[in-house]
């Protein structure tokens, strides 16, 4: 009882600690995608040019998602004309470039790792296209775009269907301070907790449960952690595979990150375990199911090999320029709550998704809520 008592206060630690982080993140993601309609996103990626790859990945970030939702909404572009490279910059963009993520790594495991992440992900994406632009068929792309124009479900159809931007006219400033988007704000906000809660609160267990019963010495026999130059070789292609075991994706996986760090994985081995989100088995079985197996493989395979190229670089980059931390001393351990800024932050924040809820629970929120859960759970059962 005491081992199972110790997983959930270290669980409930790290949630505390992460709070108004993802509060404020999915705030003003829900404020950018209130005011950016996804038919204007589907124009700017029609090709697979630099450029266009940028404006990809930079529209990927402001357009938080979960690992599914960012899964789903990537097809939904697909099959509206967007380029498959550059859906797919999108996807790897809107799960490991977004702002909550940046604050929770810096939060649990120090600004390096945000730092670290945001070099990480443009890393992989420049990977993700050159492999594309070397293997990458017309005739596999032809095959893929037929088999997403099925319309096989997945998971969080409904989430990524839906386009709820604000439709009125104005300036940014008077379209997001309207009735209309208080509203569109407060949708995106509670429909974007709805897509992460699971797998948030499946990763903070997780983390919690190996931070309290799993023994240090395991970590890092598994990691190398007493060998350097080995440990730093192996972190970037184990991380992944850790990634694809433990089911968590998107900001879930950041708790566990810290556990890793602490039991002795490498830099470049964290980065590249935060890459993976998209690489978990249930995402596999869904890049099958819209794209079909061929398109499933190379981009497994593909997404793979730039995430560990990724891992490598970011390992020597920061290595060379003296940003990897000495200590491993990540916070996931119970710290308790005290009258500190994280609890002002927290009761702020708290206040600020109440006004939302609220909002929410008043325009209709609910009932778009259960098609959107309705569309998911029909998916499932396809």
């Amino acid at each position: 009882m005491d081992a199972i008592l110790d997983a959930l206060a270290a669980a409930g630690s790290m949630a505390w600690q992460m709070l108004w982080a993802l509060i404020l993140g999915f705030t003003l993601s829900a404020v950018i995608q209130a005011v950016v309609r996804k038919s204007a996103i589907v124009r700017l990626l029609g090709d697979a040019r630099p450029r266009t790859l940028a404006t990809a990945a930079g529209l990927g970030a402001c357009s938080s998602s979960c690992s599914y939702a960012a899964v789903a909404l990537a097809r939904s572009l697909f099959r509206k004309g967007a380029d498959f490279t550059a859906a797919m910059a999108f996807e790897i963009a809107s799960t490991n470039l977004v702002i909550e993520l940046g604050v929770i790594l810096a939060l649990l495991l120090g600004w390096q790792f945000t730092l670290a992440e945001f070099v990480g992900g443009p890393l992989m994406i420049v990977f993700v296209a050159v492999l594309f632009r070397l293997i990458l068929r017309e005739r596999l792309v032809r095959s893929a775009r037929g088999q997403a124009d099925r319309g096989v479900a997945g998971a969080m159809e409904g989430h990524a269907a839906m386009d709820m931007s604000i439709q009125q006219k104005g300036s940014f400033t008077e379209r997001l301070f309207s009735g209309p988007g208080y509203t569109a704000v407060a949708h995106v906000f509670v429909m974007e907790w709805a897509a992460i809660l699971r797998d948030l609160i499946i990763g903070l267990l997780i983390a919690g449960a190996m931070a309290a019963w799993v023994p240090t010495d395991f970590w890092n026999r598994l990691f190398l952690a007493d060998e350097p130059v080995w440990s730093a070789l192996w972190g970037p292609l184990i991380g992944p595979i850790v990634a694809v075991a433990s089911f968590v994706c998107s900001v879930g996986n950041v708790p566990l990150a810290a556990v890793l760090w602490n039991g002795g994985i490498s830099f470049g081995g964290v980065v590249a375990f935060l890459l993976a989100d998209l690489l978990i088995l249930p995402i596999l079985n869904i890049y099958r199911r819209y794209y079909g197996l061929r398109m499933m493989l190379v981009v497994t395979a593909v997404f793979y090999a730039s995430m560990v190229a990724a891992g490598y670089c970011v390992e020597l980059i920061f290595g060379v320029a003296n940003l990897i931390p000495d200590s491993r001393d990540a916070t996931v351990l119970h710290t308790g709550v005290s009258w500190n800024y994280t609890t002002w932050l927290n009761i702020a924040a708290l206040v600020l998704a109440g006004a939302l809820v609220l909002r929410f629970l008043r325009t209709g929120g609910p009932h778009m809520l259960t098609r959107m859960q309705s569309s998911g759970r029909s998916s499932a059962r396809s």
